[in-house]
């Protein structure tokens, strides 16, 4: 545990002092920003359904695709290039706890860039007057979507950078996993194909994975347990699926 809690720190400490940080979260915040006044834009201007917090969260599919890569892709394909991650699994440290190391570090930075948000909704409850527009159901559901479905997310950009030694391979790689869980589940439900009755048990399947529906109940204050294991138990699988990756590629260097 004392040599996990090394690694955690170091991955933190090398996130904190990186440009590159502070650079994505600059361009997150700014862009969130900008799609924040969008909606409250249009809020003003005609009556709508929901609430601005539903509305903002409908978009979180932006910063994962990009944000998520971004903050994964180096964590192990670079240290495979460079060749220090063999000299660190020479100490007295796991691969697993390197893996999760990596993953927790992301996955605070991931969580942190979200939490920051919340100072949009702080801005326009006391300084725009508009409390009314908000409420606590959709803005309170919505963050727990994003700690919820983050960890999943973080665990997929961490198991492509496991696959390859180039960074840029890893977040491609890491960029199209995730456009086929968010966008690639959604289509394949309205296919013809799926309403036969012969294909019932696969609808289910693609029925169960659809993250915009999951969005939809956490906004809603439905707290499906279902939809929580199914988070769970895939970053579990990821995350072990990275450490089999390393693992299998260490011994065929």
């Amino acid at each position: 545990m004392r040599s996990f809690r090394i690694l955690l720190g170091h991955e933190l400490r090398m996130l904190l002092v990186s440009p590159a940080t502070y650079i994505a979260a600059t361009l997150f915040l700014v862009v969130m920003g900008f799609i924040f006044a969008g909606i409250l834009e249009s809020f003003a201007s005609t009556a709508q359904e929901g609430s601005p917090a539903a509305t903002f969260f409908q978009l979180f599919w932006i910063p994962v695709f990009f944000m998520v890569p971004l903050l994964t892709m180096k964590s192990l394909a670079e240290e495979r290039r460079l060749g220090t991650l063999e000299t660190l699994l020479t100490t007295p440290v796991t691969t697993t706890q390197v893996v999760f190391a990596k993953f927790f570090a992301a996955y605070a930075l991931y969580v942190s860039l979200w939490g920051a948000t919340g100072g949009f909704f702080y801005i326009l409850r006391h300084f725009a007057g508009d409390a009314s527009r908000l409420d606590a159901g959709p803005l309170i559901g919505g963050y727990l979507f994003i700690a919820v479905s983050g960890a999943l997310f973080v665990a997929l950009g961490i198991f492509a950078s496991s696959v390859t030694r180039n960074q840029a391979v890893a977040g491609i790689l890491a960029f199209v996993i995730l456009l086929l869980l968010v966008i690639g589940t959604r289509y394949t439900a309205t296919l013809e194909l799926l309403k036969l009755d012969s294909m019932v048990s696969i609808r289910s399947a693609v029925d169960y994975v659809q993250v915009f529906t999951h969005l939809d109940d956490f906004t809603r204050g439905v707290i499906d347990t279902r939809q929580v294991l199914f988070y769970l138990s895939g970053s579990t699988l990821a995350l072990l699926f990275s450490i089999f990756g390393v693992e299998a590629k260490l011994l065929h260097s």
